[in-house]
């Protein structure tokens, strides 16, 4: 796998508004809080400090854009879940976040990062119903193999097989590297970059 060449932030926006209209095709990436999504995304791209990572979850309260060697960019999206933060604020989110899926053409990919030490849950069930309503194209990335035991590791490709409608599953470590090929691969399959 080639890593790309330049990673570079460009824009949040904390209302549909302040979405920035890039030409390149997009992939977001959805998640619950803590689940991981700012390392990955680091992972992916080469870089330790491209996304900024929290030890606090809930720290991404906008959409963030990333271009990537000026073919393809990347969506940060709020996380959602154990963030602890007023109700209001988790509405706002949810509001933000459904009109950048819905009306954003640009969007080819959601990958949705699924924690190995919870599996699929309600939340993320919810978000696979919207997305297929939606006619969004879906990855599960599970994230943190690295740190997961045996046990964590059955119930979760238990609950991927249950409940992860036959969507392709990449199982990835940000720390190890592990699954960061696949993940491109999958990436660039459906956005021609």
């Amino acid at each position: 796998m080639k890593r790309p060449q330049e990673a570079r932030f460009v824009a949040a926006a904390a209302t549909v508004e302040q979405v920035p209209h890039l030409p390149y095709p997009e992939v977001a990436f959805a998640g619950r809080s803590n689940v991981g999504k700012s390392s990955l995304l680091n992972a992916l791209v080469g870089h330790r400090k491209l996304a900024r990572v929290s030890k606090t979850p809930g720290r991404t309260q906008q959409i963030v854009f990333f271009v990537i060697d000026q073919r393809l960019t990347f969506v940060d999206l709020p996380g959602y879940g154990y963030a602890k933060v007023p109700e209001p604020m988790r509405r706002g989110w949810q509001q933000l976040v459904e009109g950048y899926l819905q009306n954003r053409r640009q969007l080819r990919l959601v990958v949705l990062l699924v924690d190995v030490r919870r599996g699929l849950e309600e939340e993320e069930s919810a978000l696979l119903d919207w997305l297929e309503h939606a006619g969004v194209p879906v990855v599960l990335a599970v994230t943190k193999v690295d740190k997961a035991s045996q046990r964590e590791l059955a119930h979760c490709r238990r609950s991927v097989q249950e409940h992860g409608r036959g969507l392709p599953v990449v199982w990835t470590s940000a720390v190890g590297g592990s699954g960061m090929a696949e993940l491109w691969r999958l990436i660039r399959e459906r956005c021609g970059a």
